[in-house]
């Protein structure tokens, strides 16, 4: 099943290589560069300068779904589990999930400063609803029989939760995450052109207005393998934590 997917992966890359260079190729401009070129120019300057980059981007992905996660999914739990809360706390989720979270960069920026604080809040609030919403969802589908047998035999939240809870809503959450990462990882880039100089959004603006085209691309690739990397982490989460769902 690995090989499967590491095959997978790397048919795609093939396929978006060999589109790019027929691209490239095609329009003969230095806006955009040869695909050979750019990957070239990546492992040139991965280590001098991309690499600290990548790596404050992911420590800003890292940190705000850790936040998302410890917050997110005990009250996705939360409101799943007892109905009362969910009747209290719904209309507030309802009412502050719809808000373009890109809308409050200005207002975070102001609170907490341009810095560090202000990027991981935006990651927060764009999965943290996806969360606790997949959480609760997950276990509202729970069919209420279910829970009978536990229930006659006097189980305690701490049981019900390991045998039930947390098996029925786990499917749900690692989509919930992998469908919210990838608007994270878009609204990073916005806000890493913001009060920084590391970060794979500054270090790919930086490039465009220095009119550097192949130092851009590359930016570009190598925040399209932090994509892939957190993508294929999720995935693997999945393989060995949903090993139930999966067929043959």
């Amino acid at each position: 099943m690995k090989y499967s997917i590491f095959l997978s992966y790397l048919a795609g890359a093939a396929a978006i290589f060999v589109l790019w260079w027929i691209l490239s190729a095609m329009v003969a401009l230095p806006m955009i560069p040869s695909p050979v070129a750019v990957f070239v120019k990546l492992v040139d300057i991965f280590a001098k300068s991309i690499a600290v980059h990548a790596g404050f981007s992911l420590w800003r992905i890292a940190a705000g779904l850790f936040a998302a996660i410890l917050v997110g999914f005990p009250l996705g739990m939360v409101m799943g589990y007892f109905p009362k809360a969910d009747r209290y706390l719904a209309p507030l989720v309802y009412l502050t999930y719809p808000v373009p979270k890109i809308a409050l960069l200005p207002i975070f920026m102001l609170m907490a400063g341009v810095g560090e604080t202000s990027k991981i809040i935006m990651i927060f609030l764009i999965i943290v609803f996806q969360v606790v919403i997949a959480v609760r969802d997950g276990i509202h589908a729970i069919p209420e029989e279910t829970y009978f047998p536990l229930y006659s035999l006097g189980a305690s939240f701490r049981q019900v939760f390991q045998e039930v809870l947390w098996p029925a809503s786990l499917p749900k959450f690692i989509t919930a995450v992998r469908v919210a990462m990838a608007t994270a990882i878009s609204v990073l880039f916005f806000t890493e052109t913001f009060g920084t100089q590391y970060g794979m959004g500054y270090f790919i603006m930086d490039a465009w207005l220095r009119v550097n085209y192949l130092e851009m691309y590359a930016g570009i690739v190598c925040l399209s393998f932090i994509g892939l990397l957190l993508f294929g982490i999720i995935d693997l989460v999945e393989h060995f934590a949903c090993r139930w769902m999966q067929k043959g």
